[in-house]
Formats: C-alpha cells, structure tokens, sequence
C-alpha cells in the first residue's frame, strides 16, 4: 500500500507541476491579458490544488489533510472570483483584445464598452 500512495504522491506532483508550467507558458504565449488571465487561473488552480493533494497524501494526519482539503476549497472558490474580477477591471479601463477576437459580446450589453 505505501507504493501506491508514493506512486499517487508523485504523480500528483509531476501534473502540478505540469500545470504550473503551462500556467507560465500561457501568460507568455497568450497575446492580450484576458487569455493570459485566463490560462493562469485555470492551470494555477489545477496545478497547486494537485500539489496541496500531495502534500495531504504524504503527511496522512487528519490536521494537515483537513488544513489541504480547506486550502484547495479555497482555491477554487477565490481564483475564479479574483480572475473575473482583474478581467472585468481590464475590460472597464479599456483593456484592448487581441487582434484575432472577431465578437465583443460584452460589449453589446454594456454601455461603458471600449
């Protein structure tokens, strides 16, 4: 049994890590803040959330599972809120989107569009 949690422990390591790399590749790569943002969040979340679960297979305490399992509820429920939030405030002070987006369509529903 302690090979299969060592081999999960490490596995979860290696996607987290995975995770974060794209994360960082993706605000390289993406060509305005929006699809940086977005990348970042998504693969942030995944990828820390894999590496807290680790850490929570690796101690097997129920203290540190429980503080694990509260951080990654926590993740998940302030990153998404905070990525809205920064992409919104782009978007309000007039952020331009990349060359490519072809459909502004919140720009239809508000009046304070760029």
């Amino acid at each position: 049994m302690p090979a299969l949690i060592d081999s999960l422990i490490i596995i979860l390591l290696a996607l987290g890590s995975l995770f974060s790399l794209l994360a960082a590749l993706g605000i390289l790569v993406m060509p305005d803040v929006y699809g940086r943002m977005q990348a970042a969040s998504k693969a942030v979340t995944f990828g820390t959330t894999s590496i807290v679960l680790a850490a929570a297979l690796h101690f097997q305490e129920a203290d540190i599972v429980a503080r694990c399992l509260l951080v990654c509820v926590f993740l998940f429920v302030t990153i998404p809120v905070a990525s809205h939030l920064v992409a919104r405030a782009a978007y309000r002070a007039r952020e331009p989107l990349a060359p490519e987006t072809s459909v502004d369509e919140l720009a239809e529903h508000t009046k304070d569009a760029p």
